[in-house]
């Protein structure tokens, strides 16, 4: 994989819209992340020509929306690249995608969510890119953006030595909370207490690349150009996340067809995030639950490492986990770890 400079006080962060147009319908949501953003790293963010327009002429126009992607990968005063938000129409800007232009100017680009379709886009391309917070969601917190997600963009970001072990968050919320009112930007989250890392199942220590995201995007994936070949899952640590839209039937058959593909056999472990939805403690689990009889006892992969209840995906506060990079499971401790610098 290719690796991107890291992230400097002073660069110059593009903003792009990929899927819904979020900014275009609750512009003050997107003003204060990006605020946030530049307030606690020291830079500069400039939207591409596009991302700020109405939610109608965003679905309207996906070349647009992929054209933004494009200027803001081969403009050389681009830094990084951050998307908005999220959504359920990435996969539309497939066709007027140039992987070359990914690979041969390669930057920072994160999000999460709908933005798995450019994240592989970015693995197609040979580019590290990285799963973590986008401007309106993660970097838009109410009440100041958390000291988790901020470090964990720090460790990841802005510094080449390896993150190391990701240490779980203290408090995790996903209350909703509308982004028409203004006077929530003041009011922080309701907190709820982590259920801990359960290891569902495996023994000792595995290492691997990373590879993942929203699990509910990936059939709007299979059959196209950016759906790894099955060997490019050898050895690898698959992370998963759900939407708050995907419910543990839906989980259980896109987990079905990864183990009729022959994927979850190829694995060496699996990271999943705590699902969101504003479930009580007890629905939390059904998903783990779900997760360990695909794999476990309808795949017969008993052994395969899987640690669950993790921050990533649609609670926050949320680490950041570099694709292509590789990391560790650790079974014993309930951990993981982040083992290879993933800037340079």
């Amino acid at each position: 994989m290719i690796k991107p400079k890291r992230l400097r006080p002073g660069n110059r962060i593009a903003t792009v819209t990929l899927s819904w147009g979020g900014p275009g319908s609750f512009p003050l949501q997107y003003q204060f992340g990006k605020r946030q953003l530049e307030t606690a790293f020291g830079v500069e963010v400039v939207e591409m020509p596009n991302a700020l327009k109405p939610a109608d002429w965003i679905a309207a126009n996906p070349r647009a929306r992929a054209d933004d992607l494009m200027q803001a990968f081969s403009d050389p005063s681009i830094d990084a690249v951050i998307a908005t938000i999220g959504g359920d129409d990435s996969i539309r800007i497939l066709p007027y995608l140039d992987f070359g232009t990914i690979r041969n100017n390669p930057k920072i680009f994160m999000g999460f969510s709908d933005t798995t379709i450019t994240h592989f886009a970015c693995f197609k391309a040979g580019l590290t890119s990285f799963y973590g917070p986008a401007i309106m969601a993660g970097f838009g917190e109410n009440g100041g953006l958390f000291p988790y997600t901020e470090q964990a963009v720090r460790t990841v970001l802005c510094a080449p030595a390896a993150a190391g072990l990701i240490e779980p968050s203290a408090f995790w919320t996903d209350e909703r909370m509308g982004w028409q009112d203004p006077n929530n930007q003041d009011r922080p989250r309701t907190r709820r207490a982590p259920l801990g890392r359960p290891l569902l199942q495996g023994t000792g220590e595995v290492l691997g690349p990373l590879i993942g995201g929203c699990i509910d995007v990936f059939p709007m994936l299979l059959g196209t150009d950016l759906w790894p070949a099955k060997e490019q899952f050898d050895g690898a640590i698959l992370f998963l996340e759900t939407s708050e839209d995907a419910s543990v039937g839906y989980f259980t058959q896109i987990l079905r067809n990864l183990g009729v593909q022959g994927i979850l056999q190829r694995l060496n472990g699996i990271l999943f995030a705590r699902p969101s939805g504003d479930l009580p403690d007890e629905e939390l689990t059904r998903y783990d639950d779900a997760l360990a009889h695909a794999v476990g006892t309808e795949f017969g992969l008993m052994d395969l490492p899987i640690l669950t209840q993790l921050d990533f995906g649609h609670t926050y506060p949320i680490c950041v986990l570099p694709l292509g990079i590789k990391a560790q499971i650790s079974c014993e401790a309930k951990a993981f770890s982040i083992i290879e610098g993933a800037v340079v």
